[in-house]
């Protein structure tokens, strides 16, 4: 039968590897769990993933934004055939003022010229209105670049493969499950 002190180490080394296993706040280092805050830092584009205590220190931030986690319908006005991208999925978000358009491929996301204008009221930097075909969701940019790292990792040949379009099924519905109206009708993108 183990000691005390044998009992100690152990729960200890459960300890160390349950924290291992979680998520780590990138500016922090604090344990997170995966539903956790991501903020954005303006000058690189880059995500990075934060503890609600930081989640909320930058929001609104000179450098990082938070990155807001409801996902809204939309009902915008967005003719995809005008935009002439190979594929009927694309993400709109406006930066320094100005609306960009980009679409997800198996090497990244591209950008797409915007010959079109759309009427969509989004926060800066954090927002963006996600179409796919008819489907159309308000969402934080980390959901398209979610969306982007699930189209490289299960893209495969010319056309994907099924298990790609079985993948993003999956991602399509998740977000119809999460979504919600906008909160005023005042504010509701047009």
């Amino acid at each position: 039968m183990p000691g005390a002190g044998s009992l100690m180490k152990l729960a200890q080394r459960s300890t160390v590897e349950r924290e291992a296993a979680l998520e780590h706040c990138e500016l922090c280092g604090a344990a997170i769990t995966s539903s956790h805050s991501h903020v954005l830092e303006l000058a690189t584009r880059d995500v990075k993933c934060a503890c609600r205590p930081c989640g909320l220190l930058f929001d609104r931030a000179e450098k990082m934004r938070l990155i807001p986690t409801d996902v809204y319908a939309a009902d915008v006005e967005v003719p995809l055939e005008a935009l002439a991208v190979p594929v009927d999925i694309v993400f709109l978000f406006r930066t320094g003022g100005e609306l960009k358009c980009f679409y997800p491929s198996p090497m990244g996301p591209t950008e797409s010229l915007l010959p079109v204008a759309i009427d969509v009221e989004l926060d800066d930097d954090v927002q963006a209105l996600l179409v796919y075909r008819e489907r159309q969701w308000i969402v934080g940019i980390d959901v398209c670049y979610e969306l982007v790292g699930l189209i490289r990792m299960h893209w495969r040949g010319f056309t994907g493969g099924a298990e790609v379009w079985r993948e993003l099924d999956k991602f399509w519905d998740g977000l119809d499950r999460r979504r919600r109206a906008w909160p005023s009708r005042a504010t509701r993108p047009t």
